[in-house]
């Protein structure tokens, strides 16, 4: 990248050159300029609907948005610690929840590339005490289709004598290691940490390390990831954010803090934007692993999930990603290989049933100049119970088993989809009399009546995408 020199020295630079000499300084600097302007154009509608974001409470962290290996825009918004009256920065340190995945995924398959395993391998080579580990392989560990019961279904999130001081491994693992499997391995998806925790184990029982040393050694060391580990409790450092489960301007109550051995292979990482974002570029210069294992790593199973990655598309533009969320913190990270764009997220409010997806999805359509309706508020409207009966009942899309269920109490819709990683029961809210929209989330549902006035289906529209679903008699 050139330094551009003041206005002054550059005029007087001008002057001393020959026509030709100018005509070529002009056509080498003319792209760069551009350039230079195109991305100060983006820093600031990028900014300034963060910014927004912030006073709407939809976001309060730290962002970094970067194209083409140049970050456009890298800074913190609202409080880092609010009894503290101090900021987010972009030194400002968060944990990421389950985020931690796709750190974790790297690493079972760093060690299929060195001979110690393949995912093809049965549970029950490393962990035979699991019940149904002779049905289960490393791969079906990796893309949540190993029919396991999942462990933080199970856990008192805001008993902090419990979840807030170290935790024997073996209670964890009472909770789910001789439960019957919930379904026969590879046939489902289902969103699982029991998986990840197991993945962890396996990486110490072939490393002889515990799984942070390992995790160190792989990737936060040779990719100088100085401000990340694994236990943010007892982490000594002022630019740790305090993690809350409420923060706006009436509300400030801090989170319970999890403690890592709990959270463990599946979501104890704490780390930093510009940490995160050497990670991209690694992944960018496909780094630590080889290209098969990358190429592994993002190739789509059930669900779209990959080895410790979702993909999937925005606009018409491929992405990889994870999301992670944990009480007092939320995170984000998409990165568009064909764009070389990256977008990072990180977050000090809210838990693991809060989404950053809307967000994500608003910087995402700025930086491809797509139309953004996320940049305003919806309002909602009141609505009579005798409308609000008429959207109850059980929706369905065309070519898919997963059924949305239209509920309504206390004068308040709900939506709720029969899968276990499909919404959970979300209230939504009019702004109209047959639109609603999520808080939390962008999507929008939008009743569609027929010419007798009754309601047949309604259509869904979120994350860049559309989905009909008809209502069953």
């Amino acid at each position: 990248m050139f330094n551009f020199a003041s206005k002054q020295t550059v005029m007087k630079t001008y002057l001393r050159l020959s026509a030709l000499g100018l005509f070529f300084l002009i056509l080498i600097n003319c792209p760069l300029v551009q350039a230079q302007q195109k991305n100060e154009n983006i820093y600031q509608k990028l900014d300034n609907y963060l910014t927004q974001a912030n006073k709407m409470g939809k976001f309060n962290g730290s962002a970094l948005v970067a194209r083409n290996g140049q970050i456009i825009l890298h800074k913190g918004y609202g409080w880092k610690n609010f009894q503290a009256r101090t900021l987010n920065d972009t030194n400002s340190i968060f944990d990421i929840g389950s985020l931690t995945k796709p750190f974790t995924a790297m690493l079972i398959l760093k060690l299929q590339e060195e001979g110690k395993l393949s995912v093809r391998d049965l549970l029950s080579k490393y962990i035979p005490e699991q019940k149904g580990a002779d049905e289960i392989t490393i791969q079906n560990l990796l893309d949540h289709t190993s029919g396991l019961h999942d462990f933080s279904h199970d856990i008192p999130e805001d008993d902090s004598t419990l979840l807030s001081h170290p935790m024997p491994r073996e209670t964890v693992l009472e909770t789910f290691i001789n439960e019957p499997l919930e379904f026969k391995p590879g046939t489902q998806y289902r969103y699982c940490n029991s998986d990840y925790f197991l993945l962890g184990m396996i990486i110490e029982k072939l490393t002889g390390v515990t799984w942070g040393q390992y995790l160190r050694k792989t990737i936060f060391e040779p990719l100088d990831m100085r401000h990340s580990g694994i236990d943010l409790i007892n982490l000594k450092d002022t630019a740790k954010a305090t993690g809350y489960r409420f923060l706006d301007a009436s509300r400030q109550q801090p989170a319970v803090k999890w403690d890592s051995t709990l959270t463990y292979s599946a979501g104890a990482i704490y780390t930093t934007t510009s940490d995160l974002y050497k990670w991209a570029r690694a992944i960018s210069k496909r780094q630590i692993l080889n290209r098969s294992s990358w190429d592994a790593a993002f190739t789509p199973h059930l669900e779209h999930y990959g080895d410790g990655f979702w993909i999937d598309t925005l606009y018409g533009n491929r992405y990889v990603y994870h999301s992670g969320g944990l009480p007092g913190f939320m995170s984000s990270f998409r990165y568009y290989p064909e764009q070389e764009v990256t977008i990072i997220l990180l977050n000090n409010f809210g838990d693991y049933g809060q989404s950053l997806l809307q967000v994500n999805n608003a910087l995402s359509a700025i930086v491809f100049k797509k139309s953004n309706s996320l940049l305003s508020a919806h309002i909602p409207i009141n609505i009579s119970d005798d409308i609000l009966k008429t959207y109850v009942g059980t929706y369905s899309a065309k070519g898919s088993n997963n059924k949305v269920f239209i509920t309504l109490k206390d004068h308040q819709l709900y939506a709720e989809s029969s899968s276990k990683d499909g919404i959970p029961k979300l209230p939504i809210y009019a702004e109209s009399e047959n639109s609603f929209f999520l808080k939390d989330f962008d999507a929008q549902l939008i009743f569609v009546k027929d010419e007798h006035n009754q309601v047949t289906k309604f259509i869904s529209q979120g994350n860049g995408k559309s989905e009909e679903l008809k209502k069953e008699k």
